[in-house]
């Protein structure tokens, strides 16, 4: 029974890559951007940075990005981004939601932010972002077969997850063992509890949030769900090269299940890439994430004229 505790510790440490915050206290370039013209409160959502003001500052008429932050994240891992799109000309904001609370009213709650937000826009075209655990909330809050789903039907919504592990995580999977549960009279559950959270048990593979993903609404037009082969990684070396700490948290078969990779509308691209690199942190541009973004579609084609500001902007942002 003893060995419950650090199994238990270890599954939850392999879900989670915290990051800081990325970028300075300015906000993105305004002039990139439309002009904003009304100011909203949304539950739930705000500007991809910390502060306490989260008043939405948008432009109606134009479409809306969402992102949605990992565990131990905040709205503040993805400011970074939010200026890459920017720069682009795309208004984004960001789903703020805590991690140790279940993910199916974590979920419940992003279909209503998106709702709400969709409420406020004149042509309600609206992309949702998810990095890692943030693409299982993600997902789950735009299927059709939810106790609360989207309800605007003049919705046009993409879907876009980035490492998530939509086949359960692996290294969670002593909090599923029925026997193993029972022989430690619940303190197995306690432990799993303890470390993860509300979610313990939906984040393994035998859960009825994992195996029985559902149907995405009619709204979502695509799910774009990006792949990261995490093998053979590293986040941080010393000065000798050697590596100190990898960036492996999911294997390729915790981010593919079948019913999710094989869902209508659904494009999977596999991109070489650490769980962290692949949305960027200090000293590490998501240079793999941004060309798969605009291949699909998703962030508009840097002009040619701009690339070298382009070139700076990410210089700046992701500067270690």
């Amino acid at each position: 029974m003893k060995s419950v505790f650090p199994l238990m510790a270890a599954a939850a440490l392999a879900g989670c890559a915290a990051s800081p915050p990325l970028a300075g206290d300015s906000p993105s370039d305004p002039g990139r951007l439309p002009a904003a013209h009304v100011a909203v409160k949304v539950p739930g959502l705000g500007p991809c940075h910390d502060a306490a003001d989260r008043t939405l500052y948008l432009s109606p008429d134009q479409p809306v990005n969402v992102l949605v932050h990992g565990c131990r994240g905040s709205a503040g891992r993805f400011r970074s981004l939010a200026e890459v799109l920017a720069f682009h000309g795309q208004q984004t904001v960001c789903f703020g939601y805590d991690d140790r609370d279940s993910l199916m009213l974590s979920s419940g709650q992003l279909a209503r932010a998106v709702d709400q937000l969709a409420g406020h826009l004149e042509t309600p075209q609206i992309t949702v972002i998810g990095h890692s655990m943030g693409g299982l909330i993600a997902r789950k809050a735009l299927v059709a077969d939810r106790p609360d789903p989207v309800r605007k039907p003049d919705l046009d919504l993409r879907l876009v997850t980035v490492s998530a592990p939509f086949a359960g995580i692996a290294s969670a999977r002593m909090c599923a063992v029925t026997a193993l549960r029972l022989a430690t009279l619940g303190l197995n559950d306690l432990a799993c509890w303890l470390i993860s959270g509300d979610n313990w048990y939906e984040i393994t593979h035998a859960s009825a949030f994992i195996r029985q993903p559902g149907q995405l609404a009619p709204q979502v037009r695509s799910h774009l769900k990006v792949v990261t082969d995490e093998r053979n990684t590293c986040r941080r070396r010393d000065a000798a090269g050697r590596c100190l700490k990898d960036d492996y948290i999911f294997s390729l078969a915790e981010q593919r299940y079948p019913p999710v990779t094989e869902a209508p509308d659904t494009t999977d691209v596999e991109v070489a890439a650490g769980h962290v690199e692949i949305v960027g942190e200090s000293g590490v541009t998501p240079d793999k994430l941004i060309t798969v973004l605009q291949q699909q579609g998703i962030v508009l084609p840097t002009p040619p004229e701009r690339r070298s500001a382009f070139d700076k902007l990410l210089a700046r942002l992701y500067a270690p």
